[in-house]
């Protein structure tokens, strides 16, 4: 692509860099986890609950601090007072793998407020992985900067180039929504060496067909959030248990023409061999979603991160199949996507003729967001 294409720094010019947890104990794929990783620190006192805890310099079970704006967590040390168990959110912790969170901010080195006070069932987050990956959850890992679909909860102010819908919908014939230049962005946007390259259209026919295919993308990628039906493969071609988990497998096992996913003496099929091999970032999915799932049980792993299920949660095998669901739609969407042309282009230059680029400083901070009070270290009020 040309130095002239948007970025989508520009489009979306409010980012955040991701959660730092600080300590892996406070994040698992199961919350029935984290309800016994907090029982075991919540009861230890002194140099056990220190222990335990895994202290750093920005956390320590002798610091206190705010509650994360939307949950209800203590703020006082917790040493002193716990509090109530908070319970576990929903957060992406690697590329399409959903696990649960405590959010209690004593416990996480850098919670990203500004993020938790957009988080809501409107919100969309992007993130560069280095595709583009839109979640309906907080992404809380490993994954890069994130970009807010909207500055405000309540899908209120687009966290877009302010006047890009407008000339948008003016240039190709009709109403433009912040989640259609996300769903362009899904269709048209490649990673580049200036970094993630978004060509928007100048024609309303090459518009309409970047839009229906970001649109299937979004959808795939959602999984179902925000009250949608999860996408579903052909009749047919639908993953089902073929034989159930019955003891903790030690890895994935594949039998390509079978279309067989192996998981010790369970087994998963119809899985397509693009399911098995998809990758992120080099590394394939399937295998770090099991990782995730079998890492208390590592040799070497102590203190709370040890703390895990006995036993294979059925659960778990489920959400396996939503998750091979999930990868097959999308590799059977890669081909379209590679030759999907956006057609002649609307140009940074257009954009910056139209006043639309370059985007102002205040675009790129967080915008105030006054409509309830939080609290505080120590149950004061925080001033925001």
């Amino acid at each position: 692509m040309s130095d002239d294409v948007p970025l989508l720094d520009d489009l979306m010019p409010w980012a955040v860099g991701g959660l730092r947890l600080g300590r892996e104990w406070v994040a698992a794929p199961d919350p029935g986890s984290l309800r016994a990783r907090w029982a075991a620190l919540a009861g230890a006192e002194g140099a056990e609950q220190e222990r335990l805890f895994r202290p750093s310099r920005s956390r320590t079970p002798t610091a206190g601090a705010a509650a994360l704006p939307g949950q209800r967590a203590g703020t006082a040390r917790f040493a002193d007072a716990p509090g109530e168990f908070p319970e576990p959110v929903r957060v992406l912790r690697e590329p399409f793998d959903e696990q649960w969170l405590l959010p209690d901010q004593r416990l996480i080195d850098t919670a990203r407020p500004e993020l938790w006070r957009v988080r809501d069932a409107h919100q969309l987050f992007a993130v560069e992985v280095p595709e583009l990956l839109v979640t309906a959850h907080l992404p809380a890992g490993r994954l890069g900067r994130v970009r807010p679909l909207y500055r405000r909860p309540g899908g209120a102010e687009p966290n877009l180039a302010p006047g890009l819908c407008s000339l948008l919908g003016a240039r190709l014939g009709g109403r433009v929504t912040p989640e259609d230049v996300l769903c362009w962005a899904l269709a048209a946007g490649r990673p580049g060496p200036r970094g993630y390259e978004v060509p928007l259209a100048a024609d309303p026919g090459c518009w309409r067909a970047g839009l229906e295919l970001g649109r299937r993308l979004l959808a795939v990628q959602l999984r179902g959030g925000r009250g949608g039906e999860p996408p579903r493969l052909p009749a047919g071609r639908r993953p089902y248990v073929r034989s159930a988990v019955r003891s903790w497998p030690r890895g994935l096992s594949y039998d390509a023409p079978g279309e067989s996913l192996g998981l010790g003496d369970g087994s998963l099929s119809p899985v397509p061999a693009c399911a098995r091999e998809y990758e992120v970032r080099g590394v394939r999915v399937l295998d770090a979603w099991f990782a995730a799932r079998v890492a208390h049980r590592a040799a070497g792993v102590e203190g709370l991160a040890a703390l895990g299920p006995a036993g294979w949660p059925q659960s778990w095998t489920s959400e396996l199949s939503a998750l091979v669901t999930t990868l097959a739609l999308l590799a059977a969407l890669a081909p379209e996507r590679a030759a999907f042309a956006p057609g002649p282009p609307l140009s940074a230059t257009a954009l910056r003729a139209a006043g639309v680029l370059p985007p102002p400083r205040r675009a790129r901070r967080p915008a105030s967001v006054l409509d309830h009070p939080e609290e505080g270290p120590g149950g004061q009020f925080a001033l925001l």
